[in-house]
């Protein structure tokens, strides 16, 4: 074999060589892209659907969002507790949008853990109200708003009657605070509320634990001396 053919056939087995080892790519899998796990997906539906759950009553949406609430709301009494021991409200049913918020509230547990905050002895007892952090950060998940009188129904200011102040801020229309609710102890009423405060219920049981209550010492503010806790607001289903 001349040197010329020897180079050659070197020449052709290292291209052959080569050839065999062209490639790899086409042998080894393109590593894929990482996707979201189940765990992943969880978290991020999770995420999202909460933002979409999270409501907050306003001016604009509350009358609107009570007006539907009570479409549907049979429940129409909320029991509450205090050491003093229970009693039970049974609330109107044309009264819808007062009606709706106190048994939204209640379902929502805001009531619970706030207090009567103000007695007025042979008048009335006010709840739904405290000097603790807590009430303020529940008012604020739930919303700010107001909701409109609604006193041309003929309920009136009788003994037992629960009824809802209007708030204190820059109210000329007497819109009622939400959060807030007065018993009326008063026998036989106190009739002079009429047309400005909205009755929405009545104690129908346990009446004499709300004159238990009226009767505790008070200091300024007509706040009571030793705080009375709503241990719980419950809704009769």
């Amino acid at each position: 074999m001349t040197i010329k053919s020897s180079f050659t056939v070197t020449i052709l087995l290292l291209i052959f060589l080569a050839s065999c080892r062209e490639n790899p790519k086409e042998k080894v899998k393109t590593p894929p892209t990482r996707t979201a796990s189940k765990k992943d997906s969880v978290t991020v539906d999770t995420s999202e659907t909460k933002k979409e759950e999270e409501f907050v009553l306003t001016e604009d949406n509350a009358i609107d969002f009570f007006f539907n609430y009570q479409k549907d709301l049979k429940a129409d009494k909320v029991k509450i507790t205090t050491r003093f021991g229970s009693f039970t409200v049974q609330l109107y049913d044309n009264v819808p949008y007062h009606k709706a918020n106190f048994i939204y509230l209640a379902r929502k547990g805001y009531f619970d853990n706030t207090q009567f905050h103000r007695v007025v002895k042979n008048f009335i007892i006010q709840g739904g109200n405290s000097d603790d952090r807590l009430t303020g950060q529940k008012r604020g998940k739930i919303g700010r708003y107001l909701l409109p009188p609604d006193t041309r129904k003929g309920h009136r200011h009788h003994r037992g009657t629960i009824s809802m102040p209007s708030s204190e801020i820059d109210n000329p229309h007497m819109l009622a605070s939400p959060y807030e609710f007065f018993i009326v102890v008063t026998d036989p009423g106190s009739y002079h509320l009429d047309g400005d405060f909205t009755p929405f219920g009545k104690v129908i049981q346990g009446m004499d634990v709300v004159d238990a209550i009226n009767q505790v010492e008070t200091g300024d503010g007509d706040w009571p001396s030793q705080n009375i806790y709503i241990q719980k607001a419950e809704v009769i289903e």
